[in-house]
């Protein structure tokens, strides 16, 4: 079996430094530069209020986000659903349910979606609008399975279907998370990693594109109408490594302490670390703070706080509340709610 763990980590870690090795080890940011930035953001408030360092934790449903590898870890049947409250007014919603199949690892699917809002059709002759209205939409399905490869070391798959559209033009991409957790020697401590959005590339088609052209206005009795469609770029999605370290000195039936760093390395940004800590009392009542994007330069992102109430209905039945609250800085801050059920 330890030569199991040996290949399946080798296996992760070539794919990884492949992907890193073509063009994204950088000196230059390369902001802006992906589609789909709506994968970026952290899904479920427990995680993000632990400044988003939680790919060595990554132990309830958004583990399909942080690392896939923590699906393995997850018993009985779980449901979550979370709301996040981002910034401009735009809402985010996620959706995640798993189903234990025992030795033979967790399935599960997980489910994002935006809420833009309707939005008016305006045009330079009409810029208080034309009376059409129009929406934009991010989407995401995935299927995840993990497995515990050993009592100590897990392992796991996200394969996904990522959708955008403004108007009349959209765009899919296909991409596949993995994602592995161990548990160290080490008393207490855990260690994971996880390669995010390896996958196609996504390019904007449909009717929004189509314009009419004139193809040489200098000359009399031309067609000055013909319909054309606009030539547009694909676009990789927002590849991200992940890698960290959490440590849990304090851990009895009463009282238990857990403190986490990861280090992101992007490939539309610089690396940055993410720090948080988790206190948690009675398994019924956690406070939870942390620090996101650290050495980040001017980065807006910065602390993060946040609570968590759970509670056994009939016994067997955990409900699980938690609520997060992330500085933004000029951009003001989010919130984000999540509710969890397991039995």
């Amino acid at each position: 079996m330890k030569k199991h763990i040996l290949v399946v980590s080798a296996a992760v870690l070539l794919i990884s430094s492949t992907a890193f090795s073509q063009g994204f080890i950088s000196n230059v940011s390369k902001r802006g530069t992906t589609a789909a930035a709506f994968l970026e953001i952290g899904q479920g408030a427990r995680a993000v209020s632990m400044g988003s360092a939680y790919v060595a934790v990554a132990n309830d449903l958004s583990a399909f986000y942080w690392n896939p590898g923590g699906l393995a870890k997850l018993d009985g049947i779980g449901v979550m659903f979370d709301h996040t409250n981002w910034l401009a007014g735009v809402g985010y919603n996620y959706l995640a349910a798993s189903y234990s199949l025992g030795g033979a690892g967790t399935v599960g699917f997980s489910f994002t979606s935006s809420s833009y809002g309707d939005m008016k059709v305006t045009t330079v002759d009409n810029p208080d609008g034309t009376g059409q209205i129009f929406t934009a939409t991010d989407m995401a399905f995935s299927l995840g399975y993990g497995i515990n490869l050993t009592n100590d070391f897990s392992i796991g798959f996200n394969p996904k279907v990522v959708y955008q559209s403004i108007w009349d033009a959209s765009a899919t991409g296909l991409a596949m998370d993995l994602g592995i957790l161990y548990r160290t020697p080490f008393n207490g401590i855990m260690l994971g990693m996880s390669i995010s959005n390896f996958g196609t590339k996504m390019q904007m088609q449909g009717g929004t594109l189509l314009a009419i052209y004139d193809p040489d206005p200098t000359t009399t009795g031309n067609n000055g109408k013909i319909p054309t469609y606009l030539g547009t770029d694909q676009w990789s999605l927002p590849l991200n490594f992940r890698v960290g370290l959490a440590y849990s000195p304090i851990s009895t039936d009463m009282h238990k302490l857990t403190v986490d760093v990861d280090a992101n390395h992007p490939s539309d940004n610089y690396e940055s670390v993410d720090l948080g800590a988790e206190y948690v009392f009675n398994n019924m009542i956690a406070i939870r703070g942390g620090y996101k994007s650290l050495f980040l330069t001017d980065s807006e992102e910065s602390f993060t706080v946040g609570f968590g109430l759970r509670h056994l209905l009939l016994g067997n039945v955990a409900v699980a509340l938690d609520y997060a609250y992330q500085d933004f800085g000029r951009l003001t801050y989010i919130q984000q709610f999540s509710v969890g059920i397991n039995f």
